[in-house]
């Protein structure tokens, strides 16, 4: 994984790290946060569940995600929820109360921002340097931070929450490019002293270059002419509807710009770059699903022999009805992956990105659905390949290509 973010709704159900995703903290933690989120009006974020609810309909490129079906196990069966008392929710936030078998699903230490922010925190010491070092110094609204102006960063990420989650994608390409030039810069300069100081070497945009190497992987059409038409816009609005989208990425770039513009780095900061990024992002994501440890944790309670189970949901109960059906809603965000944003289309692929049930992280992994032979070339589906020739062709538009692979080919009236 290049780039990713979790959706800002999704935070107030799940506490994971900021730069891997995995849940950290405990399973009390993480039932008191979330209970307690919910006591001062925040609420659940509508996604029940590990189901996909990814923003961008037309791709199908999503993590396998294999649940149990709770119809008749520990779902309170219901979407009512038993408020608890603010003491009970608090002895699960302060430690006071720990559940019964919590300890077979210990979760890392929650480590704090270096930048002071309260939004970012990390499973470990090494993931939090990773994202100082990468994207956050720049990003956080803490008072450590980088940025130029801390109140433009944070009307940036308030439009962004407002509008489309990914701009933030956005901003952590550029900050990642960003941070990678300097870096790349300070390395050549020092090698430039140890060798010819008097002659001039490697020029800024070379280094700029190198440094937009690794975003560059990914195939790249500007946002407002890729993405998908809504249902409810009628064709001859078109025009007008991606001159609305053209604007709210300028209104996101110029907040942007306020807050982490670097004269030198000022390429990065054009319209045409930036619509091409967020572009990006539209068309090669994948969604990123981490499966919840809770909702493991209830499981695992449910599948207690009865005398341990009677015994244990005396002190479960309460917890499981005051979540209601939202007690197994899984880390959900999106994500870019430079391996899988390389790989062509095929409506008979050979591949698919797959999340296994055992990955507790934001990785993913690349399996073959068939035998590849030496040579041939790695496909995977960038939409739902169940659906008719016509079908397929016609969300293929928006990723500018006509497929011609063999099943098409032979489908083609």
């Amino acid at each position: 994984m290049l780039v990713g973010a979790q959706h800002p709704s999704n935070k107030i159900d799940c506490l994971v790290c900021s730069y891997c995703f995995k849940f950290i903290g405990s399973i009390e933690q993480q039932i008191g946060r979330k209970l307690y989120l919910k006591t001062l009006g925040l609420g659940i974020s509508p996604h029940n569940g590990c189901r996909n609810n990814s923003s961008d309909e037309d791709q199908d490129n999503h993590y396998v995600q294999n649940h149990h079906n709770l119809e008749n196990g520990a779902s309170s069966g219901s979407n009512s929820t038993i408020p608890l008392t603010t003491m009970a929710v608090e002895s699960l936030m302060n430690g006071e109360l720990a559940l019964p078998y919590s300890s077979k699903f210990p979760l890392p230490s929650v480590i704090s921002c270096p930048g002071g922010c309260e939004e970012a925190f990390y499973c470990s010491k090494s993931c939090a340097e990773a994202d100082w070092e990468s994207f956050h110094c720049l990003l956080c609204t803490g008072e450590k931070s980088e940025s130029l102006s801390r109140k433009a960063l944070l009307k940036f990420i308030q439009h962004a929450n407002e509008t489309n989650d990914i701009f933030l994608l956005a901003a952590k390409a550029i900050s990642f490019t960003i941070l990678r030039y300097h870096k790349l810069k300070a390395c050549h300069l020092r090698e430039q002293e140890k060798t010819a100081p008097s002659i001039l070497g490697t020029s800024d945009l070379s280094l700029l270059l190198e440094a937009w190497k690794p975003i560059s992987i990914g195939h790249k059409r500007r946002w407002w002419d890729c993405i998908a038409l809504p249902d409810d816009i009628d064709a001859a609005d078109e025009a007008a509807f991606r001159r609305q989208i053209q604007e709210l990425a300028f209104t996101s770039l110029q907040l942007l710009k306020e807050a982490i513009f670097d004269k030198e780095c000022e390429p990065f900061f054009s319209l045409e770059i930036y619509g091409h990024i967020i572009g990006m992002f539209e068309l090669n994501n994948l969604d990123l699903v981490v499966a919840s440890p809770v909702e493991d944790y209830f499981l695992y309670v449910d599948d207690l022999p009865y005398p341990q189970k009677k015994e244990a949901e005396k002190i479960t109960r309460p917890y499981l009805d005051a979540l209601g059906d939202d007690y197994s809603i899984c880390c959900q965000g999106t994500a870019f992956f430079p391996l899988q944003s390389c790989m062509n289309h095929s409506c008979c692929p050979n591949a698919k990105a797959f999340k296994r049930e055992e990955d507790r992280d934001g990785q993913a992994t690349i399996i073959a659905l068939r035998p590849i032979c030496k040579g041939e070339e790695v496909t995977i589906s960038y939409i739902d390949e169940d659906l008719s020739f016509e079908e397929r062709q016609a969300l293929l538009v928006d990723y500018g290509f006509r497929c011609r692979c063999t099943r098409c080919l032979d489908e083609e009236p």
